[in-house]
């Protein structure tokens, strides 16, 4: 019997690797691709998401493996909460967010050995409580925002802030596993 195709995870994220191992899959190797993230015109936060999936996803160097990539957008309306640059952005950010409703989108795209490409967007609805200044000071502190769509991540301490989800979790951390899982599978790979 051949050995299976390897697993090439194209993002440097710590939770997606996380997610990963919770369904028994640990890629062979993570290689992030650097693409350009910027929103085109007319472009939906779930088009966005999923374009960005699959660039990622086409352009890390993988050739007779499976690629692995996601990209998740945090979306108020159609105004797009991308990674806060700063502390003064992570607040504002968190500001916005209080007391509504926003959708966290996450592309994933899996790219099989023989180039085929698989994707799907998935899309979570999150309800914040209103915040206090306080709490937008003390998360921001403790500097759990960077890195995170939106200015904040749902698995930390910014877990207390949400009052309802409506969607998949893992979608809102950044790998929805049942649609990973099933596109995997799809493209024929095996554990």
């Amino acid at each position: 019997m051949p050995g299976r195709a390897p697993l090439i995870l194209a993002s440097a994220s710590p939770r997606r690797l996380e997610l990963l191992a919770q369904i028994g899959i640990v890629p062979d190797r993570v290689a992030p691709t650097d693409i350009d993230e910027t929103r085109r015109k007319a472009e939906s936060p779930r088009e966005l998401a999923l374009r960005l999936a699959c660039e990622k996803a086409a352009a890390c160097d993988g050739d007779g493996a499976y690629v692995l990539a996601a990209d998740t957008v945090v979306a108020l309306g159609q105004r797009n909460l991308e990674k806060a640059a700063d502390a003064a952005e992570a607040a504002a950010f968190l500001r916005l967010l209080s007391g509504r409703a926003h959708q966290c989108i996450t592309g994933v795209a899996v790219r099989a050995p023989d180039g085929r490409i698989a994707s799907r967007a998935v899309l979570a609805r999150v309800k914040m409580k209103r915040l206090t200044e306080a709490e937008i000071a003390a998360y921001v502190a403790s500097g759990d925002w960077k890195g995170k769509a939106g200015g904040y991540g749902i698995q930390g301490a910014a877990g207390s802030f949400v009052t309802a989800i409506n969607g998949s979790y893992t979608a809102i951390v950044g790998l929805p596993l049942y649609e990973t899982k099933s596109l995997l599978e799809g493209l024929g790979f095996r554990r």
